[in-house]
């Protein structure tokens, strides 16, 4: 498979830039790999292919506000600091990504806020973009961490042109969202409502959650044609016992077991043991999923629709047949699906 495999033209119209007007009422496309068959529902019909017994593995990790705006001491520059993961939670060290970047050098110091209480230094350049900064506080790390959310912002993708706005904050977050440390939302699970889940649990439909913190590198170009040439960033990943014993027992009793969403996907992958069942982690996976590749956990799986030649789209392809997502993309062009973040969601049975 090489990159060139996975690009098509995708207009800009059906990149969504604004949720569904009620989370479970997105479209929802069905694929059946058996049949070869293509339905168009919507997402709370997801129920309807669920049954007692059945489980969906949910990603529990909650977005930070990651972005802020600082300004440059001396010129004032208005700098945008995006906040990649802490490296060192003692002396508050941070990964970064600064914009634009050509400005910030070694040494540099930015202010924060309109009382500039917050400060940081930049003290390594990691890559073009990248720095690592310390930040300057006089408070204990409990109220330095209160003033990172206080000053930040919901770190909707650049592809959404306008400002963020207060729906967003709720909105680019699951309901089931505990774990903070994501800066993107694993966004098939944000079209679960409370009553959607509500109505699985009373059907039997277990819901064990693990954690998967979605970093900006699920995102990156996929810049060679050789895709095994790609390196993936580290994700942070934690699954636990209890999860482990329900997706288990899904396994051996031969029930659905859905991945919710490629985060979730990426995070069991990375942790099958010899007789293809699923092990406790705590760790960081750097799994590059793309065809061909055989899946040990999950049967089936619910995700957004991706866009051209993107890591995503590349798993999907594994997942379900890369003809079968070809042809399923098509229609959901023809169709007018929302792509993306925002977007509508596709089921693969």
């Amino acid at each position: 498979m090489k990159l060139s495999n996975f690009n098509f033209k995708l207009p800009d119209e059906l990149l969504a830039d604004r949720p569904s007007d009620i989370r479970d009422e997105a479209r929802l496309m069905v694929l059946n790999r058996k049949e070869q068959t293509i339905e168009h529902k919507l997402f709370k019909d997801v129920i309807d292919y669920f049954d007692e017994g059945d489980v969906m593995i949910l990603n529990n990790t909650k977005v930070f506000p990651a972005r802020l705006y600082g300004n440059k001491e001396k010129t004032g520059a208005r700098i945008e600091v995006f906040l990649l993961r802490e490296l060192n939670e003692e002396q508050r060290l941070w990964d970064v990504l600064v914009d634009p970047a050509r400005k910030i050098r070694i040494g540099n110091k930015l202010y924060f806020g309109d009382d500039e209480t917050l400060v940081a230094e930049v003290i390594d350049n990691t890559t073009s973009r990248g720095r690592t900064l310390r930040f300057l506080y006089d408070g204990s790390y409990a109220e330095f961490r209160n003033k990172l959310t206080e000053l930040g912002e919901t770190p909707l993708p650049k592809y959404i042109k306008r400002d963020v706005e207060p729906e967003d904050e709720e909105r680019y977050q699951t309901i089931f969202a505990k774990n903070e440390g994501a800066v993107a939302a694993p966004t098939a699970g944000l079209h679960f409502s409370k009553h959607l889940l509500k109505r699985l649990e009373i059907k039997g439909i277990e819901l064990p959650e693990i954690t998967l913190h979605v970093g900006l590198g699920t995102f990156n170009p996929v810049e060679v044609e050789d895709l095994s040439k790609h390196k993936m960033d580290s994700e942070e990943v934690i699954i636990d016992k209890a999860a482990v014993d329900v997706i288990n027992k899904g396994i051996m009793n031969k029930r659905r077991v859905c991945a919710v969403g490629t985060t979730s996907m990426r995070a069991i992958e990375s942790s099958v043991s010899s007789n293809g069942t699923l092990n406790e982690f705590a760790g960081w996976t750097n799994k590059f999923i793309f065809p061909p590749y055989d899946f040990s956990i999950a049967n089936c799986m619910i995700t957004n629709f991706h866009t051209p030649k993107s890591t995503l789209l590349m798993m999907v392809s594994a997942f379900a047949g890369h003809d079968f997502i070809k042809r399923a993309y098509e229609e959901a062009v023809k169709e007018e699906y929302k792509f993306y973040t925002y977007g509508d969601a596709m089921l693969i049975l």
